[in-house]
């Protein structure tokens, strides 16, 4: 009877905080993200991972400027909550929302309208970018999230439907990407790659 009992009881699973990223050595090579309290460390991505991360920046950046209607973010912080701390590659949001969104250190403590995730090799990163942060993103009222991979060439759209970021559709570099979110934006996908 006791080693049944003690077959059911589960390890306790250490969850991670905002503040726990202190104490971890500061590094420019590695980048540190807490979903769901579990600790995240990644390292400085491929070149081509960061041109494309850069050329989504310049034609957001170049809309935004435009438009005067909101900012597009290289690589921001995002903190949710002490147990979601996230650095997505690029946002948009809205004026509106940055101003009541930024904390005094220059993070976001809330949602942006748009967040968009260039795709690392591996299963571990993609699984993190379609499944954990795809939730992660739903839940904290993302209205659209853009999985960017560059080595297909492609960008897949997610839209807010109801509580859920639901996958739309999937552009490819021949396609023009527009968005509801960014009135008058277009881009030739492969302007990003």
């Amino acid at each position: 009877m006791e080693s049944s009992l003690m077959s059911q009881i589960l390890p306790e699973r250490v969850r991670w905080i905002t503040a726990d990223l202190e104490l971890l050595p500061a590094d420019e090579w590695k980048s540190y993200e807490i979903i769901d309290g579990e600790l995240f460390v990644t390292r400085s991505p491929h070149l081509q991972h960061q041109n494309t991360g850069g050329n989504i920046y310049a034609e957001l950046r170049a809309w935004s400027n435009l438009s005067q209607l909101g900012k597009a973010l290289l690589l921001p912080g995002i903190i949710f909550s002490e147990a979601d701390n996230v650095i997505p590659d690029v946002v948009w949001i809205s004026t509106d929302r940055l101003t009541q969104l930024m904390d005094e250190a220059g993070h976001l403590t809330g949602a942006p309208e748009l967040v968009i995730e260039v795709l690392s090799p591996g299963t571990t990163n993609e699984r993190r970018d379609r499944e954990a942060k795809l939730k992660l993103y739903s839940s904290q009222g993302v209205e659209e999230y853009w999985i960017v991979n560059w080595q297909l060439q492609q960008v897949e759209v997610y839209r807010r439907e109801n509580t859920m970021l639901k996958r739309v559709a999937t552009y490819f570099a021949q396609d023009v990407l527009t968005s509801p979110l960014l009135p008058g934006f277009q881009c030739l996908v492969q302007n990003f790659f």
